[in-house]
């Protein structure tokens, strides 16, 4: 037995666990093929080995044994198996737990000291899902419905509404399937009832948001009949909503106070804003006192900016002057529950409180802050506009009762806006002496409007024409805020009307680099570069304003007359259709447009915008002079004698229009008209050489014995003419200082209706081609008049010897040949 016996080496005996790695030849597994033990032992039941004895030997291994003294024995069986008990004096050992913590046997095999297990490598992967499960397809199932609903509230947020419609659309069909799943597979308690409600709930507000309320009300009823959804009830306030949208106010009362009643008292600010609601559907049904009612209730309980402003303009509907005061101390006394703007200045030079007050100087937070403030401040100054004229006996006590106020309350700087507003109200009732007191007086002090009272007055000493007052407060302005857009456009006006226009653009250049979204100093600065001929620059500018202000009436026509000034006729009728798209009845846009289409040549587009511009303005000259001339140009003279006909009554001294309609007269063969006509003319004015020309004409066509006497006034006034051309040539030649005077004889003696057709006024195309337009009827023509009608009672010219009516015609005929003067061909 002791041959197998290995005693360990001596070590420290502080190295408690030396010799656990050294290697041991029992260990050996190349002869347990023929160790009868431990075949044996495999062979037991559960691998159990008989019971040793110190008298049997053993098939344990031997195993080092510490002791008290550091003595280390190691005791072996003679088949080569250590053993786990010893005898000594004959006295059986007890077996003893000898195992440190985290000792295995596998440590005297040589293996590493691992105690957590490590060295067995990664757990097994976990058993996959079957996806083809009824479950699994449901639970999928759910979480698409889900990712369709958030997918639906962002595109809603993104102001997508269609793709929000189809999401919500496409998730109801599908949480339907999914329904209709767990019926089959479980019992209906197991329905997801929340997802249900937010898929219904969603899919009724898309539908509202794409205005299709009757979709949207069918989905709401549905979740409100439901009883399963105990919270359903909060849903009648969006039909509420609905309701008022579509103007059914009775409908919307109905539910707005079904929701009330099924809200608990707990839920204070839900309840406060369907009173609210409600007090708005009274305003809109003109119900002021039972909006009052709404109102009273709502800042007794819980005030808040919105409803102190309806309830102000109630009171101003029923005309309640005291009860609007003390509304509008209702609404300034709201709290604004805000922070100041100190909060955001740093009290030291910390780098990170620095860097930390930067942050939060304009985050979401400090954002809703300033537009809340802002809304307050809207609705205070709205409402103290709207009191102001009616609360007292006049508009200027009234101010003077709303500032008082203001200056009591935490709105302190509203004091002076109110102040400016009533300047302004002043200017807009035309008394500009109050409204320069009261400016002058901020003027003067050293306050924060001080640049907006002196903007202002530059502005009304502008209106005055008093330009170089208007000079001096924009500086005064500019003086007090030297980036304030509003006096440096002012100043710029006042330099642009003295005709500095490079420094005049100066000044709008500055306005626009403090301000960009100054549209008064773009619009100048487009009007200046148009001063300069600087046409492109211009253009440049006012299609920057057109990118700003999309329906601006003024912007668009000068974008067209610029495009017309570089000679683009096209470029300028496209503008011009889209001005007259918002302006359809301006009847100076569409005679332009009529104008630019009769310079391409296009006479139908002009006729209709012309015929159009003189159905919205039937006096304006030009316009009237042009359908005129169309008519006679088209050959229908009977439709030319209206138009003429309205210009002699707008212009009763101009005599061309009486002539014009005595020629319509002719030219269609009314000559019983057209001779009474031109005897009429020749009444009002006797010394008109043109009308006596025609009458001699036509009595002697017709035969009537007053051709003589015509025919004498008409030598006589071309006798008279001669010698008064004569004299005028003769003063010319002799004195060139006398020249006016001569004109001026020239003219009275040619008589009134002469004098009043001499005028240089602009006519159309068609009537500049006619001689009598700037010296009416006296053209160079008159030789060839002259020469038939030398002796009145002469040869006629030579005509076909046939009936009256052949002998009228031919006469028209020829007449037109002679005096071409008057009419177009």
């Amino acid at each position: 037995m002791m041959q197998n016996v290995h005693l360990a080496p001596e070590t420290d005996e502080d190295d408690l666990y030396s010799g656990y790695n050294d290697y041991n030849p029992t260990f050996a597994t190349e002869e347990l093929e023929n160790d009868t033990g431990f075949q044996q032992a495999v062979r037991t039941s559960h691998g159990r080995r008989p019971p040793i004895t110190a008298k049997i030997p053993s098939t344990a291994v031997t195993r080092p044994k510490a002791t008290g003294y550091g003595s280390k024995t190691s005791l072996a069986s003679s088949m080569g198996r250590p053993v786990t008990g010893a005898i000594h004096d004959g006295v059986t050992r007890p077996m003893t737990a000898v195992r440190a913590a985290g000792f295995t046997k596998a440590a005297l095999r040589g293996s590493a000291f691992d105690p957590l297990g490590q060295a067995r490598g990664p757990a097994p992967p976990l058993e996959t899902k079957n996806e083809d499960s009824p479950e699994e397809k449901i639970r999928q199932l759910e979480k698409e419905v889900n990712k369709l609903v958030e997918e639906s509230c962002i595109a809603n947020s993104c102001g997508d509404l269609k793709l929000a419609l189809e999401k919500a659309k496409e998730a109801g069909r599908k949480e339907r399937v999914l329904v209709r799943q767990r019926e089959q597979l479980t019992s209906p308690e197991n329905i997801n009832l929340d997802l249900t409600y937010s898929v219904l709930c969603n899919l009724a507000s898309q539908y509202s948001a794409n205005e299709m309320y009757a979709e949207a009300l069918n989905t709401y009823q549905v979740l409100v009949k439901n009883k399963m959804f105990s919270n359903a009830g909060i849903l009648k306030v969006n039909m509420g909503n609905i309701y008022l949208k579509q103007r059914n106010y009775s409908k919307a009362l109905k539910f707005y106070r079904m929701a009330l009643d099924q809200i608990p008292s707990v839920h204070k600010e839900m309840r406060i804003k369907i009173m609210q609601n409600i007090g708005v559907t009274f305003i809109q049904t003109g119900q002021y006192s039972d909006a009052i009612n709404s109102f009273e209730h709502i800042m007794s309980t819980a005030p808040n900016l919105k409803a102190g402003y309806n309830l102000t303009l109630c009171y101003y509907a029923i005309g309640d002057r005291e009860k609007m005061k003390k509304a509008f101390q209702k609404l300034i006394a709201v709290p604004l529950e805000i922070d100041e703007d100190d909060k955001y200045i740093s009290p030291s030079d910390d780098p990170h409180t620095n860097l930390v007050m930067e942050a939060i100087k304009n985050d979401l937070l400090r954002q809703m802050e300033r537009e809340r403030k802002a809304m307050a401040e809207k609705y205070i100054m709205t409402a103290a506009k709207l009191i102001a004229p009616v609360i007292e006996t006049s508009f200027a006590v009234g101010y003077n009762w709303c500032v008082e106020v203001v200056k009591a309350s935490q709105y302190v700087e509203l004091a002076n806006d109110l102040e400016i507003n009533k300047a302004i109200t002043h200017l807009k009732q035309k008394d500009y002496s109050q409204a320069e007191d009261t400016l002058k007086v901020f003027v003067k002090k050293d306050s924060r409007v001080k640049s907006a009272a002196a903007t202002n007055l530059s502005f009304l000493y502008y209106l005055k024409n008093e330009l170089e007052l208007a000079s001096s407060f924009a500086d005064l302005a500019l003086s007090a805020d030297r980036y304030n857009p509003s006096a440096l456009s002012n100043k710029g006006n006042a330099v642009f009307a003295n005709g500095d226009y490079e420094k005049a653009a100066e000044f709008y250049k500055e306005a626009l680099r403090n301000d960009s979204s100054c549209t008064e100093a773009l619009y100048n600065l487009g009007l200046t570069y148009k001063k300069l001929i600087r046409l492109d620059e211009a253009l440049d500018c006012f299609l920057k304003l057109q990118a700003i202000l999309r329906n601006s009436a003024e912007v668009l026509y000068q974008i067209a007359n610029i495009y017309e000034l570089m000679g683009d006729r096209s470029q300028a009728i496209k503008w011009l259709l889209q001005l007259i798209s918002i302006v359809p009845t301006d009847a100076d846009i569409l005679s332009k447009l009529g104008e630019l289409y009769d310079s391409a040549g296009d006479k139908s587009q002009a006729f209709q915008y012309y015929y159009e511009s003189y159905r919205y303005f039937p006096s304006n000259i030009e316009v009237i002079e042009w359908l005129g001339a169309y008519y006679i140009d088209t050959q229908f003279c009977e439709k030319a004698i209206q138009y003429f006909e309205r210009a002699s009554l707008i212009q009763p001294t101009r005599v061309k229009w009486q002539l014009m309609v005595a020629s319509c007269f002719r030219r269609s063969g009314n000559y019983q008209k057209a001779l009474d006509t031109y005897k009429d003319i020749h009444r009002k004015f006797p010394e008109n050489v043109e009308c006596l020309r025609f009458l001699v004409r036509l009595c002697t066509d017709m035969g009537l014995k007053e051709v003589q006497e015509y025919a004498t006034k008409l030598k006589r006034l071309e006798k008279m003419k001669e010698i008064r051309e004569q004299r005028i040539k003769s003063g010319r030649d002799g004195s060139g200082g006398s020249r006016g005077k001569q004109e001026g004889s020239a003219g009275s003696d040619s008589g009134q209706n002469n004098s009043a057709s001499s005028e240089g006024e602009r006519l159309s195309a068609k009537l500049r081609a006619l001689p009598g337009t700037n010296d009416p009827y006296e053209s160079s023509c008159n030789k060839e008049i002259d020469a038939s009608y030398v002796d009145p009672l002469g040869p006629q010219l030579e005509r076909p010897k046939t009936a009256a009516k052949k002998r009228l015609d031919d006469d028209y005929f020829a007449d037109e040949e002679l005096g071409d003067d008057l009419l177009p061909e």
